[in-house]
């Protein structure tokens, strides 16, 4: 507590001598420089206001204004225009976020209860969104790895659309490490003790640059989004389409412009925002910058959608298929593709809606969840089940069981596998399934049977 009072102390005589200075006119009254605990005010002339911008604080808007006044005797004004303190009352009601606020009306009107259970909700859905984001970046991770392990050995795999599904799969990695990051800092920063400054929010240019890199990697991951929808439009809708000559111009939407974009952003905000670092920059206008475009890529995706759902209906209907099962599959294909073309990001830009409990409920679990869950959705849907990789895998799982049937048959009989070396294959991998099904080279080297053809026959006679 001494500490405490020492800092305050220490803070109102720097405040006092930032404005020393400070030049006023003979014969007027003016309220001196003051110190409230938070912010430090100037001078002021009597029956005047004085404005300064809110202070950098959880759950309040650093781009609103903070009020206090000098009243006409030149003392600072209490709350109801009283002087019950020489420092008078700072009206920080302004600088509020409405969510903020909404909270503190609850607890001024005695209904605690209704805040403690939205405080706990918020704190719930913290810990879903963690969750959901160290799971989303597992999958991601794990689904590159597969897309680049598999790459040399598939052709069905060197295309335009797994490429554009990389680049989209990085930027989300991307994005979500980096929340991540910033969670544990700010998770470490609650548990540390007090004075505690090695963290990247007490690290000006750290935090600047970490903020930078989420606005860069989220706006690609909606550029790659566009890139997603417009390529799968293409490859419905039209019936000619040569993928391989629109690559370098998606990345250079996917990663340059980007670029561009947060680059404009963080200039403009770093030159308009005078804070240590971007804390609450998503409260200013300046953050349309990048949010305007990400809604226009969001309704144009939308479009993609409607349009992509439309030929399947009118596909359906010319294959001959009932209606149940037409509307079946649309819906099916809208639900698959909501995740991926990020539609859902529709649900976090919206208002919170803090007046009823339960919609804020059900608003706040079903808002994270999607979005922390994204990338393991993508993942799955493009990874995990697509019918390429599964082959891949089919493959790379017989030739370890083959590899591994083999070794036993050479433990067993060496000179049989002696034999069987100089008609092995290599890498069953680069061989087709219907060739691995038709191979009878295990059979010819490798059986226990009496009548077993002689290697010196060839494999074309050989009844399987």
């Amino acid at each position: 507590m001494v500490d405490v009072l020492n800092v305050n102390n220490n803070t109102a005589v720097l405040c006092d001598f930032q404005y020393e200075q400070q030049t006023v006119s003979d014969g007027e009254l003016w309220c001196d420089s003051v110190w409230d605990s938070v912010l430090c005010w100037p001078r002021t002339k009597a029956s005047d206001t004085a404005k300064l911008q809110c202070p950098l604080a959880k759950g309040v808007d650093p781009t609103k204004f903070v009020e206090k006044r000098c009243g006409d005797d030149g003392k600072w004004e209490g709350r109801n225009g009283t002087q019950d303190s020489p420092m008078g009352w700072t009206n920080y009601t302004p600088c509020y976020t409405s969510e903020t606020w909404f909270l503190l009306r609850k607890i001024y009107t005695g209904n605690k209860d209704a805040a403690e259970v939205i405080m706990e909700i918020a704190e719930n859905t913290r810990t879903l969104e963690f969750v959901g984001l160290s799971i989303s970046v597992t999958a991601l991770l794990i689904s590159l790895a597969i897309f680049c392990r598999f790459r040399k050995y598939m052709k069905s795999l060197r295309n335009t659309r797994t490429r554009i599904h990389k680049n989209l799969f990085v930027a989300m990695a991307i994005q979500v490490t980096t929340r991540l990051t910033l969670y544990i800092d700010q998770a470490l920063m609650k548990s540390a003790p007090l004075g505690l400054d090695h963290s990247i929010h007490n690290t000006p240019i750290l935090c600047k640059a970490t903020y930078v890199l989420l606005e860069y990697a989220r706006t690609a991951m909606f550029m790659w989004m566009f890139i997603e929808g417009f390529f799968l439009h293409n490859m419905v809708t039209v019936t000619v389409f040569q993928e391989t000559t629109s690559y370098r111009m998606y990345r250079l939407i996917g990663w340059g412009l980007p670029v561009i974009m947060t680059m404009t952003w963080a200039i403009v905000t770093a030159l308009y925002y005078p804070f240590t670092c971007f804390y609450n920059y998503n409260l200013t206008s300046y953050f349309w910058i990048l949010e305007g475009p990400r809604m226009g890529v969001i309704l144009l995706n939308f479009l993609f959608l409607m349009n992509i759902v439309r030929v399947l209906v009118v596909k359906l209907r010319q294959s001959h298929t009932s209606e149940t099962e037409q509307i079946r599959k649309a819906v099916k294909a809208a639900v698959v593709l909501f995740p991926l073309l990020g539609i859902t990001n529709l649900l976090s830009m919206a208002g919170v809606p803090l007046e009823k409990t339960v919609w804020f409920a059900l608003w706040s679990y079903t808002t994270h969840f999607l979005t922390s869950f994204q990338g393991l959705f993508l993942a799955t849907i493009y990874c995990f089940l697509n019918g390429e990789v599964r082959t891949a895998l089919h493959k790379t799982m017989f030739v370890y069981l083959s590899r591994r049937n083999t070794v036993d048959q050479r433990a067993r009989r060496p000179s049989a596998f002696s034999a069987c070396q100089s008609h092995r294959i290599t890498s069953v991998i680069d061989t087709d399934e219907d060739e691995l099904r038709s191979c009878g080279w295990i059979k010819l080297c490798c059986s226990n049977n009496r009548n077993t053809p002689s290697l010196d026959r060839p494999a074309e006679s050989v009844e399987h």
